[in-house]
């Protein structure tokens, strides 16, 4: 990933989870790393244990304040930026509902406009949610242009911040040669996440403490994989954005292969496993709120246009993540431990592509 050497990029909601971990990436390209960010939302976070901030410009500041992010960008001059700022929890927001969409849709058009009046900028990659599409429940793998909609307000305001990111790109963006896209990713899982309501760091938990475990909704379906796997489509997608606006400034989907589509319950049972737990789990039985019991994401132009591919499956994805959190525990320097799996993953993704590639040749 020569192609990263050197370039500024603004990475917003960077002092969180898949903020966190694409930073590391994105700093051992060599690139400079600009962040915009609230303060890490939990403690611990993967942005203070990795000390993230060193190495970086690290911007502690509100998406929603238009005249600390525009002068950031003003002052910076990024040519790539990639928005992960969000209120990012479902079911937080049934609680603050306007906390969601002024963080969600005013701090997408704060961004988006930001950009406009700054002439360096020639990528933007915005990041919304695999929960932006109108679920019918159907069993069904939702494509790209599938109709957008989202029962919570959480899955809504990503919905818009789609619409409103559609409108800049062809109003504003799409004249003057700037690649604007959205990306839709799957439920992530990896070492640092300890967020509420994460069902794989909530299993871990409870297995070091010798706890059942309650699930709300034991069989729903999720689009699970790993963290690395959708920011590796991320980078993939900046790239041709970069030289190929014209061409690529759509949404993209980025889910797991449907083997690794699984159910809530079998997750916490393999992670059971390979914990070598004896904990049970225990459907709550409570009335919950609204959640879609079915997510499934058709990721069939990201592999056809972009090249892009699932590296590690499922299961690879979850012993990675146990790996992880054992080696915290153990105090392990984390930084080294979380850029060594990066640099396992980008192998790996090196291997596949050169693999892919003398395969074609051959077939030619």
């Amino acid at each position: 990933m020569k192609f990263w050497q050197g370039k500024t990029v603004l990475l917003t909601g960077h002092a969180g989870f898949k903020g966190s971990w694409l930073s590391l990436w994105l700093k051992s390209l060599g690139v400079n790393l600009i962040g915009y960010s609230l303060k890490p939302p939990t403690f611990p976070n993967l942005f203070d244990i990795t000390q993230l901030s060193t190495g970086m410009i690290n911007n502690l500041a509100d998406i929603r304040d238009f005249s600390a992010l525009h002068a950031v960008i003003k002052k910076y001059q990024p040519e790539i930026i990639i928005h992960m700022a969000a209120q990012s929890l479902v079911r937080h927001s049934y609680q603050a509902p306007l906390e969601t969409y002024t963080t969600n849709i005013m701090g997408t058009i704060n961004l988006l406009e930001a950009a406009r009046l700054t002439e360096s900028v020639k990528v933007i990659v915005n990041v919304t949610s695999d929960k932006c599409y109108e679920n019918a429940d159907l069993n069904k793998k939702y494509r790209e242009e599938d109709r957008l909609g989202g029962h919570d307000p959480y899955s809504n305001s990503k919905a818009c911040s789609e619409l409103v990111t559609q409108t800049y790109r062809d109003v504003y963006f799409k004249p003057r040669g700037v690649g604007v896209a959205t990306v839709r990713a799957g439920n992530v899982i990896g070492g640092g996440d300890w967020a509420k309501d994460r069902l794989v760091p909530d299993v871990l938990n409870a297995c070091m403490k010798h706890e059942n475990i309650l699930l709300r909704y034991p069989d729903a379906l999720r689009p699970w994989q790993h963290v690395l796997q959708p920011l590796y489509g991320y980078l993939i997608l900046a790239e041709k954005l970069y030289s190929a606006p014209d061409i690529f400034a759509e949404s993209w989907n980025f889910g797991p292969e449907i083997e690794d589509i699984k159910s809530v319950s079998w997750i916490t049972d393999y992670l059971i496993k390979i914990s070598n737990s004896t904990v049970k789990w225990i459907k709550d039985e409570t009335k919950h709120l609204h959640e879609a019991n079915s997510l499934q994401l058709d990721s069939s132009k990201a592999k056809k246009f972009l090249g892009w591919v699932p590296i590690w499956n499922l299961e690879t994805g979850l012993k990675k993540t146990v790996d992880w959190f054992q080696a915290y525990q153990t105090e392990t320097n984390m930084h080294d431990k979380t850029i060594s799996q990066i640099n396992q993953f980008s192998n790996e993704m090196q291997d596949f592509a050169e693999k892919n590639f003398i395969k074609e040749t051959s077939n030619a």
